[in-house]
């Protein structure tokens, strides 16, 4: 009999309760023991709820790292990132970290060397490559039906639905708006697809053009223009070490009818590959001379790595932790990875504030 893994998780906000803790409960052989917020009820809630009220309840991350846990699950805003990974790693415990991975690429950098030194596992919370339509789309890049990938285009974008609560409009926690946000998932797919994590230089523009906006019409009610203080939109243009481009489009209010999160094209020498929506997938190509597309049925069951389960990709995403904490799998999200889409985010960022491209 395997012995229980034991997580602790700091940070009981919305991405604890809405994703990390309910898939963590699912998984056998894992409990979750140990609860940190700086607001303790929150903890104290999460708790109840997850650990049976049998957990410890904690107002401070370094209280926790006491304890005797196997696994911590990083949630907290994205400017305490790297400090609590890298302290958690010292402290002998594997890391799951949130999205992005730092808010800038040296600290991500320092959490791979932090890694290093504890030999411990550190992952990134990409959740959206464990969905159906990236798996399979997965697949297939790496058959090579698609050939040489040389040009895709990440997208992200909202009509108006910013998020209010939380530190979401608070560029000293959080780095950046919807490019750090959301435009990272969908950066994270396009080089997970491509297999390709050599950026030459980037090019950026930043707007903030809707901030000041009152009666927005936004789907989470108005924002405080006082506290939105990071940019509504962002757009970039990557180039890649091997001459591949990447066009990336994150926005949470745009005034545009395309509204698509967490999706890629990508174009090979072979073939290529959309998706319209998440969960919808149509590769193209040629074949005896004549055009095709493939509509992939993406049910459960069509990927026999996870035993065709109908579990989301949070708790694939999960699952997948636990199994290479245990030595039975790899990492599907490897940290080297995701701290090179920080590194290009930084590069937007940077480019955008120059006017100039900003080479790596």
């Amino acid at each position: 009999m395997d012995k229980t893994l034991k997580y602790g998780v700091i940070g009981c906000g919305g991405i604890a309760n809405a994703k990390h803790l309910p898939s963590l409960k699912k998984i056998p052989g894992v409990e979750t023991v140990a609860f940190c917020d700086i607001v303790r009820e929150r903890a104290e809630k999460a708790n109840r709820e997850y650990g049976g009220g049998r957990g410890k309840v904690f107002g401070s991350w370094r209280e926790l790292l006491e304890e005797d846990l196997d696994a911590v699950c990083v949630l907290t805003p994205n400017n305490t990132h790297a400090e609590i990974s890298i302290a958690a790693l010292r402290a002998g415990k594997h890391v799951m970290c949130e999205k992005p991975m730092a808010k800038t690429y040296r600290e991500a950098l320092d959490m791979l060397s932090a890694r290093d030194a504890a030999g411990k596992l550190l992952t990134i919370g990409y959740q959206n490559r464990f969905r159906p339509d990236s798996l399979f789309l997965k697949a297939e890049c790496k058959k090579g039906t698609l050939g040489e990938i040389y040009f895709a285009r990440a997208v992200a974008l909202r009509h108006r639905a910013v998020p209010t609560w939380g530190v979401f409009l608070d560029g000293e926690k959080q780095g950046g708006g919807p490019l750090i946000d959301i435009g990272t998932h969908s950066l994270d797919l396009a080089l997970f697809m491509m297999n390709n994590y050599e950026p030459l230089y980037a090019a950026g523009t930043v707007y903030h053009k809707l901030n000041k906006d009152r009666n927005t019409g936004n789907v989470w009610g108005d924002w405080d223009t006082k506290k939105f203080t990071v940019e509504d939109s962002a757009f970039g243009f990557i180039v890649m070490k091997n001459g591949a481009t990447i066009m990336l489009q994150s926005s949470w209010a745009l005034n545009t009818a395309e509204v698509r999160e967490g999706v890629v094209s990508i174009c090979g020498v072979k073939g290529g590959a959309d998706m319209p929506r998440q969960g919808e997938l149509v590769i193209n190509g040629v074949k005896n001379n004549r055009q095709y597309t493939l509509i992939p049925s993406l049910k459960a069951g069509g990927v026999d790595f996870y035993g065709g389960s109908n579990e989301s990709e949070s708790d694939l995403e999960a699952r997948c932790f636990a199994k290479a904490i245990r030595g039975r799998g790899e990492l599907c999200v490897r940290p080297e990875e995701a701290a090179a889409v920080t590194m290009i985010l930084e590069g937007i960022y940077r480019s955008a504030g120059t006017g100039k491209p900003y080479f790596f």
